[in-house]
């Protein structure tokens, strides 16, 4: 019984001391100057990838700030659990009540999101090869898919018209000058035609949109931008 309650004091000793050295470990400058500057290029990394890729309809500078600002915020706040037993504590807490409200309409921004937060933590605790390489491997597979399904870039094509015979040579004018198109939907009135169309454009010229218009019986013709996702 005396035993047990010395391997016990013992145990409450030997943890007491091991989180009581642990309490508050001070951060050199190098290491902190080493953590930010590089959590400040990965995120300047981030940032100019998520600029050469975007495809969508506005690109918001604002947006990509923010993604240089997390990857640096997520290390400092990482460095500062780490060192700290008791702010660790306290972090988790004020963690779990911050509600982030604002909507995020493209997948792809919650990739590059979770890619600057990902980046600032592996930086942060301290493993500074895993971050470059897994940004510099992760960077890559990015810009091999998102630049090749860019390539084709997929357009709105609005037409009216009037008259079976007009939409004939509409439908012959794009399968020549463009590379694909598919019909999304068809509204017929007494009046006039109007179909939407997804088309891919051979070149970087919509030029066929000025011969269609010029076809007669086409009333206007509207070609739209926008990032492949259709509500029909």
């Amino acid at each position: 019984m005396q035993q047990n309650n010395n391997d016990s004091v013992n145990f409450m000793d030997i943890l007491n001391k091991d989180v009581l050295s642990n309490l508050n470990t001070d951060i050199s400058l190098i290491q902190m100057g080493i953590t930010m500057a590089i959590s400040f290029l990965l995120g300047l990394f981030i940032y100019t990838l998520y600029k050469r890729v975007f495809s969508g309809v506005l690109y918001s500078k604002n947006f990509n700030i923010t993604l240089v600002a997390l990857s640096m915020i997520t290390s400092l706040i990482i460095m500062a659990i780490g060192s700290n037993l008791i702010l660790s504590l306290g972090m988790v807490g004020a963690l779990s009540i911050v509600r982030f409200r604002t909507p995020i309409k493209d997948p792809v921004d919650l990739i590059f999101l979770f890619w600057a937060l990902a980046t600032g933590i592996i930086t942060g605790a301290g493993f500074y090869s895993l971050a470059i390489l897994g940004s510099i491997v992760i960077g890559i597979v990015l810009f091999i898919f998102m630049k090749k399904s860019s390539f084709e870039t997929p357009y709105l094509f609005v037409v009216s018209f009037k008259g079976y015979e007009t939409e004939e040579v509409i439908y012959q004018k794009l399968k020549s000058e463009v590379n694909r198109f598919d019909v999304k939907q068809k509204s017929v009135t007494a009046e006039q035609t109007e179909v939407t169309f997804e088309v891919r454009l051979k070149g970087n010229e919509p030029i066929f949109v000025n011969s269609i218009s010029n076809i007669n019986g086409v009333e206007h013709a509207v070609l739209i931008s926008y990032n492949g996702d259709y509500v029909q």
